[in-house]
């Protein structure tokens, strides 16, 4: 992530948050589809984080909306709801990246894939690069205050 954005960090983080909510979303079909006799435990946990993460991208599209409408002015009240958003989101991204570890641990369908388990990695690894932006974002604005 580059810093360049000054002032409109809180910007940069909810074009972020759409990003990788979308990627993620995402992600939980694409590790359906490569290893099509997952347990079911596991499957209904994806597509639980699956609409999750849709539910997600869907209110940081409306906070983007509401931030383009207002000339990308964000008052206080509004920036603490954004941030609390990414929190949100963060904590969620966490709890993926918990799954994912689990899948790579307990699943055997996993287990006899290896090309699965090196997709699940890399999507761990997406979802941690998330973190560590939202992250950075959330303790930056925390110093500002």
């Amino acid at each position: 992530m580059q810093f360049y954005y000054g002032d409109r960090m809180v910007h940069r983080v909810l074009d972020e948050a759409e990003f990788w909510k979308q990627q993620e979303a995402e992600h939980t079909v694409v590790i359906r589809k490569i290893v099509p006799n997952l347990e079911s435990e596991f499957v209904c946990q994806l597509e639980q984080f699956m609409l999750a993460f849709q539910k997600t991208k869907g209110k940081v599209v409306r906070y983007i909306e509401t931030v383009v409408r207002s000339g990308g002015h964000i008052c206080p009240s509004l920036e603490q709801e954004i941030l609390q958003l990414i929190d949100f989101a963060l904590r969620e991204s966490q709890q993926f990246v918990m799954f994912l570890n689990r899948i790579l641990a307990e699943s055997e369908a996993v287990r006899c894939v290896l090309i699965a388990q090196v997709v699940i990695n890399h999507i761990r690894r997406e979802s941690e690069y998330f973190i560590g932006i939202a992250q950075t974002i959330l303790c930056t604005k925390t110093y500002e205050t």
